[in-house]
């Protein structure tokens, strides 16, 4: 369980830099990151790291499917990681 604990937390990590790297490469006019990975993302665990980064960073802010749609998200993931820790 601490195994999963940690794996939870570093897709977390991992959302939450992913978040600034395409907020950087937003401002820079470079390539980026598919809004449809980045749910993906969130749906596969990375939800509260995503969910950080929006706000810290300020991004995807405006977008309502992500304002609701992220919440969701990590509701879901707390769920899940709620049941396999039990």
């Amino acid at each position: 369980m601490k195994i999963l604990f940690v794996c939870f937390v570093m897709m977390n990590l991992v959302g939450f830099v992913i978040m600034g790297v395409d907020k950087s490469r937003s401002r820079k006019g470079q390539w980026r990151i598919r809004e449809r990975d980045i749910f993906l993302m969130a749906l596969l665990g990375s939800a509260i790291g995503i969910a950080c980064g929006m706000f810290v960073f300020r991004h995807k802010t405006k977008h309502m499917r992500f304002v609701l749609g992220v919440p969701v998200l990590v509701l879901a993931n707390l769920w899940v990681l709620r049941a396999l820790l039990l």
